[in-house]
């Protein structure tokens, strides 16, 4: 019964993180300049060997080994310090690449300085820098890369080589700047591309929850619309119910059964319309003396279906209760649980739509599954067109055309949201119609939960 394939009108929440592994951002861009030391120093052994032995360069190998040893010693406390301590701000990233730029001079300076072709690498610091730091960071950045190349002009260790000739040494020269230019280039695509994608997914982020924010706001400024006209309703609909028993005693009345039954239907209705108003304060949380009302969940969906079958003139209704999800029916329907109004006029709210789609017939499906409560309401109209599911929702997206239309899934969408559930929609493939269900984590309804909120 679960829906295979459907519009997931679920957010997530807004934090910026990585949905697979749960890191942020800064954590994340930690991660790269780890990707990219690791890449360092495996480069760098591998140029100090290719020297040493292919030409027999004298290079401070016990030396350059204490770098290397400082560089793979900082990847893993990095490594792992993101996980124990918390998201990773500007100022450790500044850090770390500072230290980069340490270790690249140390090993500059241990191999001809500002002659080394490889020199060039602060450029590779300096271009991540731009993209993962604040301003005045990356101005850091720009200044301490400068004043360690302008060191190296002056401060180094000549490279002990054999005696060759200066077109020899100008082409090897020129062949070294080609593998740091390739380096910096390939480098800098791979790991921009990587950073651009967490910053975008990033921004995307902060979008929803920006988005999410409005959504939540005009369902306050609709909650205190609400609240304020029931308000306003409550003086006009106790006044009928005292004029309409007043014209039930007198006479003119009880002597015309027809009258009489009429005067009945009017104040049902009244009381109906009552019992709306005292619904809509409940849910906003304004009506006083009054305690929460603890029931199960068999007997919760009971209730409302009785209630709602009552109050529709719907002409056929099927409800079924599963039984056969984990084999723990019994169980899950004598959970207990706290009636509340706002849910059960969640609920209302899709059986409605479904019933404006469908008078004919509407279904009710509900089970319980993995600590999981999931309603699904189906009707057999015209369905959703293929551009409304991508907006069911979302305020005023609506296909019935009237002013207004639409408010009733995005309320629906969002306090089910705020349960911790979701919701998602989808056409169905036999016998036609919609299908909307909706999947309420057990622990949100829970009696335990409502008391330490």
């Amino acid at each position: 019964m679960q829906p295979s394939s459907a519009t997931d009108l679920t957010r997530r929440p807004g934090q910026s993180l990585n949905a697979s592994s749960g890191e942020t951002v800064g954590q994340q861009n930690m991660l790269q300049l780890i990707q990219l030391r690791w890449i360092a120093v495996i480069g760098q052994v591998l140029t100090i060997a290719y020297v040493s032995l292919v030409f027999k360069i004298e290079l401070p190998l016990i030396a350059m080994s204490a770098v290397l040893c400082f560089l793979v010693g900082l990847n893993l406390f990095s490594l792992y310090r993101p996980r124990e301590v918390g998201d990773v701000r500007n100022g450790a990233l500044l850090t770390a690449l500072l230290l980069d730029v340490a270790a690249l001079t140390a090993l500059l300076y241990m191999s001809g300085g500002a002659t080394n072709p490889f020199v060039f690498l602060y450029l590779l610091q300096v271009a991540i820098g731009a993209v993962l730091l604040e301003a005045w960071s990356t101005w850091t950045m720009v200044v301490v890369t400068s004043l360690c190349f302008a060191f190296l002009m002056r401060f180094y260790m000549p490279l002990d080589m054999r005696p060759s000739d200066a077109d020899e040494l100008f082409h090897l020269h020129v062949i070294g700047m080609l593998i740091c230019f390739a380096l910096d280039v390939g480098l800098l695509v791979v790991f921009m591309t990587r950073i651009n994608r967490i910053l975008r997914g990033r921004d995307a982020r902060l979008a929803d929850l920006r988005q999410r924010a409005a959504e939540e706001d005009h369902i306050v400024r609709m909650g205190l619309l609400a609240s304020g006209a029931a308000h306003e309703l409550g003086t006009p609909l106790a006044t009928l119910s005292v004029i309409l028993g007043d014209w039930r005693r007198m006479s003119v009345f009880r002597g015309d059964p027809e009258l009489l039954q009429e005067l009945g239907d009017m104040q049902a209705e009244v009381q109906r319309c009552k019992t709306i108003v005292t619904g809509i304060l409940l849910s906003a949380g304004e009506a006083r003396g009054e305690s929460p009302a603890v029931t199960t969940i068999g007997s919760f969906l009971d209730e409302l279906v009785e209630e709602w079958r009552s109050t529709r003139p719907v002409v056929a209704f099927d409800y079924d209760y599963e039984n056969d999800r984990d084999g723990a029916h019994d169980a899950y329907e004598n959970f207990p649980i706290v009636s509340d109004s706002a849910l059960k006029q969640v609920i209302c709210t899709v059986l409605d739509n479904a019933l404006e789609s469908s008078p004919l017939w509407v279904g009710l499906s509900t089970w319980c599954s993995e600590g999981m409560l999931s309603l699904a309401v189906r009707d057999r109209g015209p369905g959703f067109e293929p551009e409304m599911l991508a907006q069911i929702g979302k305020p005023y997206q609506s296909s019935k055309g009237r002013p207004g239309g639409g408010l009733g899934l995005f309320l629906v969408v969002n306090v089910v949201r705020k349960l911790g559930g979701n919701v998602s929609a989808e056409n169905a493939f036999i016998g036609g119609g919609a299908v909307v269900t909706l999947n309420l984590p057990l622990a949100a309804l829970s009696i335990e939960r409502t008391q330490n909120v």
